[in-house]
């Protein structure tokens, strides 16, 4: 009985449940979207998806990209989320958006436009705790609507909701 009860566990943690609305197949294409895109963030970023968590949040002047790591002893992780937010910033402020494309393999909504009024757009990098963030701030109308859905693409993507 306990090898049941072992095999059961050990079959549930590897399969996510399905959500309500979807088929078996659309379950099992976006588990192998959501593997793709972690391994392709991890090339693109310089660390494991699955050690730190991304949150995209959106404000009255534009919003902010924060990652963080979830284990607060992970030094290597810590330091690569910060090298990377850091170049993104700095990338972002020139109109690249090379990272974000090597992560998706598209290019996120927003983009063209953000890249456009690079000059109306802001990107500060700020370092926390457990890794940094980079806040996007903007007084242009069109700039905001880009870098929300920008933003709120990453959001889906990724799997966490707006804060």
């Amino acid at each position: 009985m306990n090898e049941l009860f072992a095999a059961i566990l050990a079959l549930l943690l590897q399969h996510p449940a399905m959500p309500a609305g979807m088929s078996h197949q659309e379950h099992l294409r976006q588990l192998q979207k959501d593997a793709e895109l972690k391994k392709r963030g991890a090339l693109s970023m310089g660390f494991d998806q699955d050690k730190t968590t991304h949150h995209f949040r959106t404000s009255a002047t534009g919003g902010s990209i924060e990652v963080a790591v979830n284990d607060a002893a992970d030094d290597v992780s810590r330091a690569a989320v910060r090298s990377h937010l850091h170049e993104i910033a700095r990338a972002f402020a020139a109109g690249d958006f090379k990272k974000p494309f090597e992560t998706h393999a598209e290019v996120p909504p927003g983009v063209p436009e953000m890249q456009r009024l690079k000059g109306a757009i802001r990107y500060q990098y700020v370092e926390t705790p457990r890794g940094g963030l980079v806040r996007i701030t903007t007084r242009d109308p069109a700039a905001l609507a880009a870098v929300r859905a920008f933003l709120e693409y990453q959001a889906k993507e990724h799997g966490h909701g707006r804060v």
